[in-house]
């Protein structure tokens, strides 16, 4: 690949929503408290230790959480509309935040304030989610002052559908769980505001089809962008604004600061059907900053044989592994590679890697091909079936990315052939293979 000049010496500076926002301006968004036609939102008010809702949850209180959600969950799609509709007619200026279709956004906030109202009396695991959430929506455009609608809006929505079980007890529980959690993620924006940009500007430099529904992208951040091998981003397209997909990095952080992604164009989406066949050198994208905890952990488990199964173009995240573990050196630890597709005209990624196999002993590389008779030295069956024919995996760690169907099967397989969950590590976020 040739050689491209990063943009880190000339780049702009952090970037934001608001006022002076260029970037929206230049999609043809409007700004939310730049508008010269509303009033800007008012930024949060603190928590007061005076006030019984600003106190923090108390065992009865999750209690009564609970029983709400076991009420709310069998009309979830319901309660999800109705709270849109008040946040939209109540406040108008949100909803530039969100896409114009909301078919696939729609519950995804609803659903994560529910997530994290049933895990309130978990305050590590709280704080670690809501921080990386808080941290993540600022690419949306999300300010401070958003956090106190949404909370109105999201009391009044449970309100109407939990019927008798809804009392003056309940909503004051709600209330103090959902400023704990509107604490948590303004707290995160804040600290993640001082040492990073909402979002980063990236161009496409190469964009190359391996398969007619399979492209190879790879972009130039306007600034350094920081992530590990493992990772992945959330990517928006100027053709679907404010709609962001998952991708994962296909290769170790470069020298140059180039960062590549495979996507596949499937029914349906999108943006992967825009990076596909829309996408061409010379085109601006928005990238999100870097998540996912699919990454090597060199200090505890420095001796540790790896498996790692990919299965479609879930083999960008494995072989950035794989090239990491290739500059650093594995110490002497075996690794096993299972590349899975459905056609063997798939395996789009395996000569690459059957190079880095013959330059590294240490590396192992067997594809595995489901739909037909797999041909030459290719496995045949679905990708856990293949690995588990090699069962016992003890003493390895697990690393899968593919389809979230394929990596469900696979830790089921894995802890079935002798690999301790603890052990087995994916990213399978909600969405992280959809369009």
């Amino acid at each position: 690949m040739p050689h491209y000049e990063p943009l880190f010496t000339h780049a702009p500076g952090l970037n934001w929503a608001g006022p002076g926002d260029h970037w929206s301006r230049a999609w043809a968004l409007e700004t939310l408290s730049g508008s010269p036609s509303r009033p800007a939102l008012p930024a949060a008010e603190p928590a007061r230790a005076d006030r019984a809702e600003d106190q923090p949850p108390t065992p009865r209180d999750i209690r009564l959480i609970r029983e709400s959600l076991a009420v709310v969950e069998p009309v979830a799609d319901r309660a999800t509309a109705h709270f849109y509709a008040l946040i939209f007619l109540h406040h108008p200026e949100v909803r530039a935040l969100f896409p114009a279709a909301m078919d696939v956004q729609r519950d995804r906030l609803f659903r994560a304030l529910l997530l994290a109202a049933r895990s309130a009396d978990d305050p590590v695991g709280l704080t670690d989610y809501l921080g990386r959430l808080g941290a993540g929506h600022r690419k949306y455009g999300t300010l401070s002052g958003h956090y106190g609608p949404v909370g109105e809006c999201l009391v009044a929505a449970l309100a109407r559908f939990c019927g008798n079980r809804w009392d003056a007890e309940t909503e004051l529980a709600w209330r103090r769980v959902y400023g704990l959690v509107s604490r948590i993620m303004i707290e995160a924006a804040e600290a993640a505001a001082a040492s990073s940009p909402a979002w980063w500007r990236a161009e496409v430099v190469s964009h190359q089809r391996r398969t007619p529904d399979v492209a190879v992208l790879t972009l130039r951040p306007d600034q350094a962008y920081p992530y590990r091998a493992g990772q992945y981003a959330t990517v928006e397209t100027p053709w679907w604004p404010r709609v962001w997909r998952h991708f994962s990095f296909a290769t170790a952080p470069r020298p140059d600061g180039l960062l590549t992604f495979h996507v596949k164009a499937v029914p349906a989406g999108w943006v992967s059907n825009a990076l596909v066949h829309r996408a061409a050198a010379g085109d601006v994208l928005r990238l999100g900053p870097a998540a996912g905890s699919m990454v090597l952990d060199h200090e505890r488990e420095p001796d540790t044989d790896l498996l790692l199964l990919g299965g479609g173009t879930g083999i960008a995240p494995i072989g950035a592994l794989v090239e990491e573990l290739a500059e650093r050196g594995t110490g002497g630890r075996a690794v096993e590679v299972f590349y899975g597709a459905r056609h063997g005209g798939d395996l789009y990624q395996l000569e690459e890697l059957r190079r880095l196999a013959g330059r590294h002993p240490w590396l192992s590389v067997r594809p595995v091909v489901s739909a037909q008779q797999a041909p030459g030295a290719a496995l045949s069956g679905d990708l856990p079936e293949a690995v588990s024919r090699y069962a016992p995996w003890h003493g390895y760690a697990a690393y899968l990315s593919g389809p979230a169907a394929m990596v469900r099967r696979g830790v089921a397989a894995l802890q079935g052939a002798g690999v301790p969950a603890e052990r087995i590590r994916h990213d399978l976020v909600g969405d992280l293979a959809a369009g």
